[in-house]
This record gives structure tokens, C-alpha cells and sequence, in this order.
């Protein structure tokens, strides 16, 4: 019998897998640090299975997060009424690339060359979706 996970599940399993990544901590380290099996770890980056509070606390300990880290938009999160809803943080960096991306571009330090990089990324955006 297959179950779809609970949202709020997903989010933080995808959450998690995020902070993961962004760390390079993998499955197998993450999971002998909160003294869980790898296989254990997939089922919550999946939302297969619920994270318990205490388990989350481990692992927030463990990726040196804050335990509402795992929530930041999550479905139904209460914002701002005049602000729009956060960007979904997960699904914006759910490939190995983007979080590769994201680490070196967190890395630079002028701020000129920041903006610089999103001009380009927006302009190649820009000629990709303008058939160019």
C-alpha cells in the first residue's frame, strides 16, 4: 500500500536533504551522527516517514540549524499579509548544480561581482526563454 506523504512531511524531508547537500554531509554521516541507518535518512528527506521532535532536534544539532530552519515555507506558514510567500528554497535548489551553484556563489565576497553573476544568469534566462 503506498502512501503520499504529508506536506508538511515533504517540506521538511526536502528541507533537510537541502541542508545536507549544502553542508556536503552525506546520507551515511548524517545518519551515524543521529544514530539512525542511511536507508532511515532517505525516508525522511523523502517525507516517507514523520520526523519526530527529539529526532529533528538531533539533526538540527547535527547541521547546525535552527529547528525552524526545516519549516521556512512550508505549506500553510503564516507571512507577511503584504509580502509575498517566501521562495520555496527546496524545489529552488533540488539539483546537485544548483547547490553547487549557490555554495561557490556564497563564497564570493564583492558585492559587485555578486550582482554582476545574477545579471548574468538573468540575462542568459532572458535569451534561453526569448528563443535567441
Amino acid at each position: 500500500m503506498s502512501r503520499t506523504p504529508d506536506p508538511i512531511d515533504a517540506h521538511v524531508g526536502a528541507r533537510l536533504r537541502l541542508r545536507r547537500m549544502m553542508l556536503g554531509v552525506s546520507q551515511e554521516n548524517l545518519a551515524a551522527d543521529v544514530g539512525v541507518t542511511f536507508q532511515q535518512i532517505q525516508k525522511y528527506e523523502k517525507g516517507q516517514n514523520r520526523v519526530g521532535a527529539s529526532r529533528l532536534l538531533q539533526l538540527s544539532r547535527a547541521l547546525s540549524a535552527p529547528v525552524g530552519y526545516f519549516f521556512e515555507g512550508a505549506p500553510g506558514a503564516q507571512h507577511d499579509a503584504g509580502a509575498p510567500p517566501p521562495p520555496d528554497a527546496a524545489s529552488l535548489l533540488a539539483t546537485p548544480e544548483a547547490v553547487k551553484l549557490a555554495t561557490a556563489f556564497a563564497q564570493v565576497a564583492d558585492a559587485a561581482t555578486r550582482r554582476r553573476i545574477v545579471d548574468l544568469v538573468q540575462a542568459l534566462v532572458n535569451d534561453t526563454s526569448s528563443g535567441k
